[in-house]
């Protein structure tokens, strides 16, 4: 990969992208941590926190996209970014969220439906609901509008 900004040519260099994206945004006081092996890098910004707070799910998808892109365009493997750990702390939200619902429909065996939820977040709770003996889920509903719906699974449909 080559360009202006010395984009992107192996998973190491994901650091000195990010660093030159938040460079070119206009950040100073962030620091940048990549794990190569787990296709992550994390991105904790210091600076602008009323910014950061109003923005932060915009930025992470954006900058999640940008990344998607480079990759796609320069045919390399492709990294996660996560920023101010936003991206960990709604995936424990979701997964909390999952089993509280889980254990709802369980002891009430009504269907419960969850918010609607982007594909990302909905397969952390078919992940997370797998292996739970009590319940199913399934996926309804089309493009933003789509939602898991966690279903009890009753007696009949075991035997």
């Amino acid at each position: 990969m080559g360009g202006k900004y010395g984009i992107v040519t192996a998973m190491e260099s994901w650091e000195s992208f990010i660093k030159q994206t938040f460079d070119l945004i206009g950040f100073k006081d962030y620091r940048v941590e990549v794990k190569p092996e787990e296709k992550r890098g994390m991105v904790f910004i210091y600076e602008d926190q009323v910014l950061l707070k109003e923005n932060l799910p915009t930025i992470v998808d954006a900058m999640n996209h940008i990344a998607q892109m480079v990759a796609r365009k320069n045919r390399a493997e492709s990294i996660f970014i996560d920023v101010n750990n936003y991206r960990h702390d709604r995936e424990k939200i979701i997964a909390e969220l999952a089993h509280a619902a889980a254990k709802k429909a369980s002891a009430t065996k009504q269907k419960i439906s969850l918010p609607a939820m982007n594909s990302y977040e909905r397969r952390i709770v078919h992940t997370e609901l797998a292996i739970h003996p009590d319940v199913r889920t399934e996926s309804m509903g089309e493009g933003k509008e789509r939602y898991v719906v966690i279903m009890p699974i009753v007696e009949e449909e075991v035997k």
